[in-house]
């Protein structure tokens, strides 16, 4: 499978993020000849356990992100920070945990955008937003290089192209600029071959990272 980075927008301090950077965003990835395909999303879930009895409180995860990505829409992949695992399931197991009423839904976010083809990269850009609201909470990038599918051997490329997106970027002036988090894959069992299982663990740390970045911002 293609290697990916999952990128986010670091607003500048005292910024916060807008749908004009998004448009800007998109636009640059144009000018630098990338080919419009179409549209994508993906969906991520914050888990809490609905706990009728405190004495059980302990044989729950307290948290974990469910998360449907467009590669494969009749999978879902959890992702339990806590006990370091990520898990890939069949779709249908989101109607199961609603009749089970274990677990219930805090957070719901759709990442929603256009994806561009660039020679052998392909981008993706989206707003993140929530479902109930449709407020923008962030913007997304995903980044693909397809002739690789080793992480390792990914690094160099990956970063060499990051840089002149960087530099194309730069010249708009924008108030922030985008984050590349890279995870522990180690941690979570994950080997060097990359997998959707990767792009869940990606998913799962940029929405903890904008998380945080909300709570400076009011704070």
């Amino acid at each position: 499978m293609p290697i990916k980075w999952v990128l986010h927008w670091q607003p500048n301090a005292g910024h916060t993020v807008n749908s004009q950077i998004l448009a800007e965003v998109s636009q640059c990835v144009e000018s630098i000849n990338g080919v419009k395909e179409g549209k994508w999303k993906a969906t991520l879930s914050f888990y809490r356990p609905v706990i009728k009895e405190q004495a059980n409180a302990s044989e729950f995860p307290r948290d974990f992100l469910g998360i449907s990505l467009p590669e494969q829409p009749n999978k879902y992949y959890f992702v339990l920070r806590g006990q370091r695992l990520v898990l890939e399931a069949d779709s249908t197991i989101q109607t199961i945990m609603e009749k089970l009423q274990s677990y219930k839904t805090r957070v719901a976010l759709n990442f929603e955008g256009f994806q561009y083809q660039l020679g052998d990269f392909q981008l993706r850009v989206g707003k993140v937003v929530s479902i109930q609201s449709e407020s923008l909470r962030g913007i997304v990038m995903e980044m693909e290089y397809r002739p690789i599918s080793s992480w390792e051997k990914s690094h160099k490329i990956m970063g060499e192209f990051f840089d002149i997106w960087q530099e194309a970027l730069s010249k708009r002036s924008l108030a922030g600029h985008f984050v590349h988090m890279e995870p522990n894959f180690g941690e979570f069992g994950l080997s060097g071959q990359y997998t959707l299982q990767h792009t869940a663990v990606q998913y799962a740390t940029i929405m903890l990272q904008m998380i945080a970045t909300a709570q400076s911002v009011r704070n």
